[in-house]
């Protein structure tokens, strides 16, 4: 018996409290990917796409209950492509422990991209991960993106260019694809040339500001470095603006190429930007000629 007014033995041990679990990290990854493996990059129920491969991908690399959402920094469809698209993603904020042996150390960066490049690559390939600055939003931090459009201009297709570019069997005038492209540089109503989402009015602007429009031949013809495709020209279209509509790439390319043939004029060109009308204007180039290079994000 203990001693009067003397205080209770505490029996058993303190209650434990699990350690207190950081917050989640922001991730900024840089990816390129074959468009033609997958419908588009938005996560689709019951379609292989870029987001959901990609997301699948951490959660098993992270060994996490659910993969985790992403955000990029400019959507792509069916079959486009792409070398320099961003997406920001939320991961707990340790990553997990990898064990060499008796060593063990947490995943670091470099680990991360290694271990989705080896379930992802060729079709999708991590160039790059680093912890987002503060504040960072893949698709609203982004100040420009920038696209490139390839157009192979000869008699007979390149099997081995199908897959990246728009075969044009008949011969373009360059030159007039050139003046007409300088009529979207600035800010202009590209409703003539994007398709628009449901419930948008048909008389309503989809205001739009291009940086950069310019058709450049490059160095694959008869008697040059890539003769092997055959005679012919290989032309690349590059466009940078702030942001971009749905097919407003593709469907510019369209009637610049239509321009190209002879068909209708630069000016023709000033006055469907003017009308910001589409009926009249010739279907959307092919997706596989569409590549998304670049996104600028500032200093």
């Amino acid at each position: 018996m203990s001693p009067r007014g003397a205080a209770p033995r505490r029996t058993g041990s303190r209650e434990a409290h699990p350690p207190p679990v950081p917050p989640p990290t922001r991730w900024r990854l840089l990816l390129g990917y074959d468009g033609g493996a997958f419908r588009g990059f938005a996560a689709q129920p019951g379609q292989q796409t870029v987001a959901g491969a990609l997301a699948d991908a951490l959660a098993r690399t992270l060994r996490l209950a659910v993969a985790p959402a992403l955000t990029c920094a400019g959507r792509t469809d069916a079959g486009v492509h792409a070398r320099g698209q961003v997406v920001h993603v939320d991961l707990p904020g340790e990553l997990p422990v990898l064990r060499r042996g008796r060593a063990s150390r947490t995943m670091g960066p470099d680990d991360l991209v290694h271990a989705l490049n080896r379930q992802l690559a060729p079709s999708i390939v991590v160039r790059e991960a680093t912890v987002a600055p503060e504040g960072f939003d893949a698709r609203r931090s982004a100040r420009a993106r920038r696209y490139r459009y390839l157009v192979w201009n000869a008699p007979v297709a390149d099997p081995l260019l199908a897959p990246v570019s728009w075969h044009v069997a008949q011969e373009l005038d360059l030159r007039v694809m050139v003046a007409a492209s300088d009529a979207l540089v600035g800010e202009h109503d590209f409703g003539a040339f994007c398709r628009r989402p449901p419930g948008q009015r048909p008389d309503q602007p989809v205001v739009r500001r291009v940086r950069r429009a310019r058709w450049l031949k490059a160095a694959v013809a008869e008697g040059t470095e890539g003769a092997e495709a055959g005679p012919g020209r290989l032309l690349r279209f590059e466009i940078e603006a702030d942001s971009f509509c749905h097919q407003m790439v593709r469907s510019i390319v369209a009637e610049l190429v239509t321009v190209g043939k002879g068909g209708p004029t630069p000016a023709d060109v000033v006055a469907a930007l003017a009308a910001g009308d589409r009926s009249g204007l010739p279907a959307p180039a092919p997706a596989q000629g569409l590549c998304l290079v670049a996104v600028d994000y500032g200093a």
